[in-house]
């Protein structure tokens, strides 16, 4: 029995010992890494070596090792795969690594040149790194990144993603900082290159970005939260520590960040274009973009495919046209658009003269048109086709051809409620072929044609009056979406959830740990099953019904900021209603703003300065950018909390009654704000407008140049806070109108805890911004959009502290 086993015991030791040549945590100068080994990061979250793309080619890549598919994060040679035997990565002493074919020839270097390299090692956080002495970093993967960002991995401005597919060959999309600094999705053609994220049309604000940064940088936080230098942030659904993410820009040209789960399987917890048809150049050109209910690639009519196994690289047209005298056609698809490259913008026009408009110019190939409005588009480039998802749209495309090169053809359709498509997994990246609605298949005689067509007319006359029924009800809800059972679109869509009274008793061990109270409510501090902190408000007074309080809660679940605190979920149980908002590290403005002189969490005026810039975008996305406007009515320093590194994030927005844009509602008449914060309308019972809020934030700008709640502006208790308040900015305004070559007036106003310490040119904008949001004419305060502009102008100004 005994020696039975021992050729067993043999070798188990053999393959163990097998395992650790191969699997190792270094490589050190002068050893090599050949195809069958491995380096392994510490804690086995990646591996590093050779990945097989095809029986005899590899990449040099890195991978994570849990996941069911060994998805690769980084490879160092795409393009220039490697025999899959005999090839090999060595470490020089200088810190080069070298990666060499089995002939010995070198397909790719780090271009490192050191003379005191000491291994090189795959992290924890999937970096390769080369080592010198000290620990210090010669050479990273990280600064080379292919389609992938991990995190705590940055993006600057000398790094860039590109799309690759299934065989890590590049594609034409990228990720990267543009011209004015912002974080962009680019579509690079042959010979033309175009932005396609965030909407080029659009302006700044509708971008929500900050242009022009002084630095360039973007970095995914272990939790799943995203935030770039330009302002873009966003937040993975199952937004949490220890898990395993990836941000990538996939070949299809969306960007999604993805979450492994237990079985190792992805999960998309974000992405950029829920509805795929919408990245503008996923079709190529004079290609069409289609819903079947999967997103598929179609050609125009008059063009042809140009290659079958990638239809992103678009179609080619079967004759090109002419200036020279061509008898042309124009052939009209209905619901269909190109998006972009428009020669010309022609509004209140007919359908003949736009056509005369692109039979005039050599350079069109088509015009859009819209009835009804009589827009219309010529267009130089048919890019970014898309079957238009709303049925109801007036848009027709007509494309200019060659007289006689169609005969006859069929529109493209989206089939959102078609057969669900299923791949064809023994074909490598094809895309599925839409079938068009109006193409129909020749089949065989039926020896009973009239009985058969008597009996299809009957069941189609039930039919129609029951598609018709719902085809109404459905009509407000008809907007295309992609259709998928993968858990993280679920995820997306379920973000903003609803809780049982139970979940948060538990959450919250019963409502124990209190974090504060204020008219709306009292805040509890709660731990969900998923280990998330957050901020549970037992909200008071509440007195609008179900559907009324949960179309309020809808319209704060899509409002999402930095500089406000992100709602996640609510309760409405029986008389409860509770909400479930993001934990807050560092509590409210008023209990570190107004604390005694001996408090070491003293607010430095840079700190200052940044809570009133960042308030002020908070307050202008609110009035200017959500789909309904909303005004906060109770904008003061205990609304205003603190993060970890003291910006700030407005709370309690969206209780008070929601108001159309069209004008103002009396039935906001009731809620009243707080004493010293309120605009003189309140009192004298005016219609409500975002103006009371630019007033209440003109006095927490007082309070942050002073240091002190406006209340004590009060001599005595007989003086009137409004009348203190008014005197203060009546001393403010003179002084300002004043010459600036005198003004030591500034320091005697700052808060004395500072000593001094402030920038003046600021300190001078924010007290010329207060004054002009407390005007008592609400028509003569400025906009919130106006302020942040007035705020952000100064804010890289004279950064010297004036002492």
């Amino acid at each position: 029995m005994v020696a039975s086993s021992a050729p067993l015991l043999l070798l188990q030791t053999l393959i163990h010992l097998l395992l650790c040549i191969s699997a190792q945590e270094f490589l050190l100068p002068g050893s090599s890494l050949y195809v069958d080994g491995e380096l392994h990061s510490p804690d086995g979250t990646f591996t590093c070596g050779f990945q097989q793309i095809s029986p005899n080619a590899s990449t040099f890549s890195i991978w994570f090792s849990k996941s069911t598919q060994k998805t690769v994060v980084w490879s160092a040679n795409p393009l220039h795969p490697v025999y899959s035997w005999g090839s090999k990565v060595e470490l020089k002493s200088d810190g080069r690594l070298n990666l060499k074919n089995y002939n010995g020839q070198t397909v790719w270097t780090n271009n490192v040149s050191s003379s005191d390299a000491q291994h090189a090692q795959l992290l924890d956080s999937g970096n390769l790194v080369v080592k010198g002495k000290a620990g210090i970093t010669l050479w990273q993967s990280f600064d080379s990144p292919t389609d992938t960002l991990l995190p705590t991995q940055s993006i600057t401005a000398a790094i860039k993603l590109v799309s690759t597919n299934r065989l890590l060959v590049p594609g034409h999309f990228s990720f990267h900082f543009d011209d004015q600094y912002l974080l962009t999705l680019f579509d690079d053609e042959k010979d033309i290159s175009f932005i396609y994220w965030p909407e080029p049309r659009g302006n700044i604000w509708q971008k929500k970005r900050n242009p022009f940064n002084s630095t360039r940088n973007g970095i995914l936080d272990s939790w799943g939260h995203f935030h770039g230098s330009d302002n873009l942030t966003f937040m993975a659904a199952d937004w949490g520590p220890n898990i395993s993410r990836r941000l990538t820009l996939d070949y299809d040209g969306n960007l999604r960040l993805y979450s492994l789960d237990m079985t190792g399987s992805w999960s998309v917890t974000w992405m950029v274009f829920p509805q795929l048809c919408k990245v503008r150049g996923l079709c190529g050109r004079n290609g069409i973009c289609v819903y079947t209910p999967a997103p598929a690639c179609v050609c125009a009519p008059g063009y042809d495919v140009i290659d079958p196994s990638d239809r992103s690289k678009g179609c080619s047209p079967r004759v090109n046209i002419s200036c020279h005298g061509q008898e042309v056609e124009f052939i009209s698809l209905r619901h269909t658009d190109f998006l972009g490259y428009d020669l010309s913008a022609h509004h209140s026009v007919s359908v003949n003269s736009c056509m005369d408009i692109c039979l005039s110019d050599c350079n069109c190939v088509g015009f859009a048109y819209w009835e009804g409005l009589g827009d219309c588009y010529p267009k130089n480039v048919l890019l970014g086709g898309v079957a238009i998802s709303n049925l109801f749209s007036t848009g027709t495309m007509y494309l200019k051809l060659p007289k006689g090169v169609v005969s006859n053809y069929s529109t493209p359709y989206s089939q959102p409620f078609g057969p669900k498509y299923g791949p064809n997994c023994s074909t490598t990246n094809k895309i599925f072929i839409a079938d068009f609605l109006d193409t129909r298949n020749s089949g065989q005689s039926t020896p009973f044609p009239y009985f058969y067509g008597f009996l299809s007319a009957i069941f189609l006359a039930e039919v129609i009056f029951v598609i018709l029924g719902w085809f109404i009800l459905r009509r407000e809800s008809l907007q295309l979406r992609v259709w998928t059972d993968e858990a993280g679109y679920q995820m997306i869509a379920n973000h903003f959830r609803r809780y049982t009274y139970r979940e948060l008793v538990l959450a919250t061990r019963k409502f124990k740990d209190e974090l504060g109270r204020g008219a709306s409510g009292i805040v509890y501090k709660g731990v969900l099953k998923d280990n998330r902190v957050v901020a549970v408000k037992k909200l008071v007074e509440i007195n609008e019904g179900e559907e009324e309080f949960q179309h309020e809660l809808g319209v704060m679940s899509r409002i999402y900021h930095t500089n406000l605190v992100r709602i996640w979920g609510f309760c409405s149980d029986g008389t409860h209603r509770i909400l479930v908002s993001e934990f807050v590290e560092n509590g409210s403005l008023d209990k570190i703003l107004f604390d005694s002189e001996s408090s070491q969490n003293l607010l430095g005026w840079k700190q200052r300065f940044n809570i009133a810039v960042g308030v002020a975008k908070g307050l202008a996305y609110l009035h200017h950018e959500c789909s309904e406007w909303v005004i906060h009515c109770d904008v003061k320093p205990d609304n205003i909390l603190l993060g970890k590194n003291m910006e700030p994030k407005i709370t309690d927005f969206g209780l008070a009654k929601l108001l159309n844009r069209g004008g103002s509602n009396m039935n906001v008449s009731r809620i009243r704000g707080t004493r010293g914060y309120l605009a003189p309308e309140w009192v004298s019972s005016q219609p409500i407008t975002a103006k009371v809020d630019v007033y209440s934030f003109g006095v927490v700008l007082l309070e942050l140049l002073k240091g002190a709640r406006v209340s004590e502006l009060q001599k005595n208790e007989d003086d009137d806070l409004k009348m203190a308040l008014g005197r203060v900015i009546r001393v403010l305004a003179e002084q300002l109108k004043s010459d600036h070559s005198d003004e030591f007036w500034i320091a005697d106003f700052i808060d004395t805890r500072l000593h001094g310490q402030f920038n003046n040119t600021q300190a001078r904008m924010t007290m010329e911004v207060a004054v002009s949001c407390l005007e008592e004419d609400r028509g003569r305060r400025p906009t919130m959009e106006y302020v942040v502009e007035m705020l952000v102008s100064v804010d890289e100004v004279n950064q010297t502290v004036v002492g």
